[in-house]
């Protein structure tokens, strides 16, 4: 992609080296330039200036700040946390050690929430089980230890409930079966033992009747050969031939 071919800083006002010239030629106009308004120059400005990116962390452009916070050293990220801008908090919570990174849990933006699930301690996702956002607890229910995914069975949201079926250990499977939702019984059906598929004999979705066919014990496929779903049909009779 080619640069944009101009020279502004964030306000848009045309940049002028003769007005700077601070940086002793680590710096070059539409290249690699702290003032610029693109946030490209700005990231290449500091890898050519490594260790100024401190004196940046209060620049009035939030751009400055969100890509100093990229280089800077990371004592110095506890300072931006609470950063009026989003950006620069999501930036922050990308290096942010672990030992500071539960402040973040609340931030108000659910971007800064996903960088912070994706990155927190096993140990403390049980903190962010509530979020108000259902892709925050999506990304904290694939990676909370199994042992810790019944507290997230009850969520309100299917997609949740799927990956917490999906990986939950196989004695909570049973619950699942009778889920709201067909695609969150579906994936139960899927991982739960052979012998418990004949509580889904007569399950509203063809999806969950036709895997229930496809791994029930064979005294149970007559009912499937009558079934109003042409899929559950087929895979029944195919079953049936096998086995006769």
């Amino acid at each position: 992609m080619t640069d944009i071919v101009e020279a502004k800083n964030w306000l848009g006002v045309d940049l002028d080296c003769k007005e700077c010239g601070n940086f002793g030629g680590r710096c070059r106009l539409m290249e690699a330039c702290v003032e610029d308004r693109y946030a490209k120059r700005i990231d290449r400005f500091f890898d050519w200036n490594p260790g100024m990116a401190k004196n940046y962390l209060s620049h009035p452009y939030f751009e400055v700040r969100a890509v100093a916070a990229k280089h800077v050293e990371v004592e110095f990220l506890p300072r931006l946390m609470m950063d009026g801008d989003e950006t620069v908090r999501w930036s922050v919570a990308a290096r942010l050690p672990s030992e500071h990174l539960m402040n973040m849990r609340c931030d108000p933006d659910r971007e800064v929430r996903i960088r912070v699930a994706a990155r927190l301690d096993e140990a403390n996702l049980g903190a962010m089980i509530d979020d108000p956002d259902y892709y925050v607890r999506q990304i904290i229910a694939r990676r909370m230890p199994v042992a810790m995914l019944p507290l997230m069975m009850s969520d309100s949201d299917r997609e949740v409930r799927k990956t917490v079926a999906g990986r939950i250990g196989d004695e909570w499977l049973i619950r699942f079966l009778a889920d709201e939702d067909a695609t969150v019984r579906l994936q139960a059906a899927r991982r739960v033992d052979a012998g418990r598929l004949a509580l889904l004999l007569d399950d509203e979705d063809w999806r969950v009747r036709y895997e229930v066919a496809s791994r029930i014990a064979p005294q149970y496929l007559k009912r499937f050969l009558v079934d109003s779903d042409a899929a559950v049909r087929g895979m029944a009779s195919s079953r049936v031939a096998v086995n006769s």
